[in-house]
């Protein structure tokens, strides 16, 4: 299955190898053949990258995975809006599927888009620097956020999540186009199930749990 927000560069790519494969079989000469190779390689990424990929939901409960990615960054931050905190942070590479969904069922409080920079999504001050949007969400009494960090190729944050939203558990929350970074920021009544390094997938690994 096809994410619908890669129908917008997927479709285009289509139609111009169908053109070039159309004017190849009248006029067969090098240059067309090389550019119909070209575009045949960059339609078949595209759809290996907008992939969406069905997946069923853990029934054992806790905080789903908001993204697939490696986790590489656990550390203690001070949030203005939901105190001592932990910060994981989930780096995606053009490999990884980047969808991204809702961790728990609740309510959502807040949204906000900080137009930023463009800096590697692994780097320490993407966190903070790049463009980015941030979700605030509410659980049984506990708020957690989810931020979507553009990366130093990502140039396009997609997010449907509204304010005072109920929504569900593995509910589709947006996507981010090419590599990228999911920063999950959670109060420290939060029990980590993952660790540093660990490969984690939206919708099945299990990041936690609250107490």
């Amino acid at each position: 299955m096809i994410a619908p927000e890669g129908k917008i560069i997927i479709i285009p790519l289509v139609c111009l190898l169908s053109i070039g494969t159309l004017i190849y079989l009248y006029n067969p000469i090098n240059i067309i053949k090389g550019i119909n190779i070209f575009l045949l390689i960059v339609n078949i990424f595209c759809l290996y990258f907008f992939r969406d990929p069905n997946r069923a939901i853990p029934d054992t409960g806790g905080f789903l995975s908001p993204a697939d990615g490696k986790i590489v960054k656990i550390i203690s931050v001070e949030d203005s809006l939901i105190g001592r905190a932990t910060q994981i942070s989930i780096f995606l590479s053009v490999f990884n599927v980047h969808i991204q969904r809702v961790p728990l069922s609740g309510k959502v409080l807040k949204k906000d888009y900080n137009a930023g920079r463009f800096h590697a999504a692994f780097k320490d001050k993407a966190s903070k620097e790049n463009e980015q949007t941030s979700i605030l969400f509410e659980t049984d009494g506990n708020k957690f956020i989810i931020k979507q960090i553009a990366g130093l190729i990502a140039r396009r944050i997609v997010n449907y999540m509204n304010p005072d939203e109920l929504v569900q558990r593995g509910q589709r929350m947006g996507f981010i186009r090419f590599g990228s970074r999911v920063d999950i920021i959670v109060p420290e009544n939060f029990e980590i199930d993952i660790a540093l390094g660990d490969i984690v997938i939206g919708n099945k690994t299990i990041i936690g749990r609250f107490n």
